[in-house]
């Protein structure tokens, strides 16, 4: 059964009657299937007028990913992008897979795997840096690109269909009141929608509720990513090392691994992504996180570094199973709007691209047929066609075998197997289809039944707090805005979530956002909100296990600015 997924908007309706600018195709968000989309638009169709919007300060301020990019989609929309100079820096030479414990580790490097699971190939980037080539792009065959702009509400027309979106309201206060630069917004308005909002959009979340998109669909599943970039000395630095681990500091039942790429000007991108099904409330994955960086197989690569990034984000990891119908009454979900990401690879920017690219080709086709505001089902039987639907369809039991049977025989040992088989057979499988059976916020476990855990201190050398690492994320957002993190009922953090799950906000979000606050005395706990430190990364609207905190946008411009990750 499909979880339930919120349908509040972000703004009231504003006293007086908004701006209203007219486009043929209305594109909200800036990361790779949005850019894709709106350049192929105007590849298929130079004469369209396109508008994306992206909430971020700039192209790529909100986008993080590990990245080793597969430039199989970007060669589609630019056969000649190496000559055109898109930054993907570093080629991949050296592959490794690693499960470790405590101190020591196996190497699993020599295990069989399909061509398509290997890294040869493939670059190592900054994927935001390669969103801002590609706005570039888009601007030079006439897409009109607006950053600092958050897509708020949606507009829906007479029929019910989505006609639109508000952008660009500003200047409301806290309480409510119009401050002196306040502004109510436009709404731009299309003969098609496309949503590229990326993992777990707040109007993606609308109209796969409002159309229900999710009928007959597994829950969605999700993990959080958390990364760093350092730059490290010779001494220390491969250049196109790609080093990916299982286990530690994760024990069996808790899906996740890490990554660690060396390129460019001698950084480093480190992370780990650990699966949001877990079930301990007192599990941090930002603690777990730091607590990796000190493994035997993983600090020699940082000594005598520095770190110059940190950031977050939740991670689609439900696969074909989770994925949504595609397309609704004036327009389609694109890339991990719709959760194109292959788990088992831990990539998804060829799949944005590719699926955006799609998208945008059904929508110029039905422009061209005079059509406007209705479904269009062209998208989603292209998507079956398309080499993205075989991918996933290899990969699908991966993550369900290693919720059943844990790491190391379900992820590895079983996962391995059914990945080869399937291979071999073009997507048959002796498991068949495993289904995904509840959301990852119902998976959380009571406190009573979990041990804390507790976690060594920061040494600030190769481990840190959680606001120093948002203060190198360059997150800001002004103070006196409505909070973008709202609570359907205030009183259920202490009188629900404390009690029984020792309220996980104040562990899973990696950004210091939520605390339990005391008085002197050690009593009379109360919930408090530092929406001013949230990077965007949208754990929360995912993990909380009473479904109390939903995620709204802020104003355009907040939020984290990512300089290269």
């Amino acid at each position: 059964m499909a979880e339930e997924i919120v349908t509040e908007m972000g703004t009231d309706a504003p006293d007086e009657p908004r701006e209203a600018m007219e486009y043929d195709v209305v594109i909200v968000g800036g990361g790779p299937a949005g850019l894709a989309a709106a350049i192929r638009l105007k590849q298929v169709s130079p004469d369209l007028t396109v508008a994306l919007i992206e909430k971020g300060s700039e192209v790529g301020a909100h986008i993080l990913s590990g990245a080793v990019i597969d430039p199989k989609g970007l060669a589609e929309l630019f056969p000649d992008w190496k000559a055109m100079g898109a930054p993907l820096e570093t080629a991949v030479t050296r592959d490794k897979i690693l499960y470790i414990g405590p101190q020591g580790s196996l190497d699993l490097s020599w295990l069989p795997m399909p061509d398509f699971m290997k890294n040869h190939g493939c670059y190592i980037a900054s994927l935001a840096n390669l969103s801002r080539w590609l706005a570039v792009q888009a601007e030079a065959v006439g897409v009109e690109v607006y950053p600092g702009m958050s897509a708020s509400d949606l507009v829906f027309g007479d029929k019910g269909e989505v006609k639109g979106v508000v952008a660009g309201v500003f200047g409301i206060h806290k309480d409510g009141s119009k401050g002196p630069d306040y502004q109510p917004g436009l709404e731009l308005h299309g003969k098609y929608v496309m949503l590229a909002e990326g993992c777990r959009g707040s109007l993606s979340k609308i109209v796969q509720a409002r159309f229900d998109l999710n009928q007959g669909r597994d829950p969605q599943k999700y993990g959080i990513g958390l990364k760093e970039v350092w730059q490290v000395p010779d001494a220390v630095f491969q250049s196109g090392l790609v080093q990916h681990t299982l286990g530690w500091p994760l024990d069996d039942r808790t899906g996740g691994g890490s990554w660690m790429y060396h390129f460019g000007d001698n950084y480093v991108s480190i992370g780990l992504v650990v699966d949001l099904s877990y079930a301990n409330p007192f599990l941090s994955p930002f603690d777990e996180f730091q607590r990796f960086k000190t493994h035997p197989e993983v600090a020699p690569h940082l000594e005598g570094g520095k770190r110059i990034a940190y950031g977050a984000r939740a991670i689609v990891k439900g696969g074909v199973q989770s994925l949504p119908k595609l397309a609704f009454p004036g327009g389609v979900l694109v890339g991990d709007s719709a959760g194109f990401v292959n788990q088992a690879r831990i990539k998804g920017s060829h799949n944005a691209i590719k699926t955006g690219m799609l998208g945008a080709e059904a929508v110029a086709a039905a422009i061209a047929a005079g059509r406007s505001g209705d479904e269009v089902a062209e998208y989603e039987a292209a998507y079956k066609k398309s080499w993205v639907a075989k991918e996933l369809k290899l990969v699908r039991n991966n993550k369900p075998l290693g919720a059943m049977f844990g790491t190391v025989l379900g992820s590895v040992l079983l996962g391995g197997i059914d990945l080869t088989i399937s291979n071999l057979t073009g997507g048959w499988s002796p498991f068949g289809t495993l289904r995904h059976k509840k959301s990852d916020a119902a998976s959380t476990g009571l406190a009573k039944d979990h041990k804390q855990l507790v976690y060594p201190k920061p040494d600030g050398v190769l481990s840190f707090d959680k606001l120093s690492s948002v203060f190198i994320s360059n997150t800001n957002h002004a103070e006196d805005q409505p909070a973008h993190l709202k609570l359907r009922d205030p009183s259920i953090p202490i009188a629900v979530n404390l009690p029984k799950y020792g309220e996980p906000a104040r562990l899973y979000c990696p950004a210091g956002v939520y605390e339990v606050v005391y008085n002197d005395a050690g009593q009379d706990p109360r919930f408090q909100i530092n929406a001013q430190n949230c990077v965007h990364c949208k754990t929360c609207d995912i993990k909380d296990p009473s479904q109390n905190i939903v995620w709204t946008c802020p104003e355009g411009g907040g939020g984290p600015n990512y300089p290269n990750m």
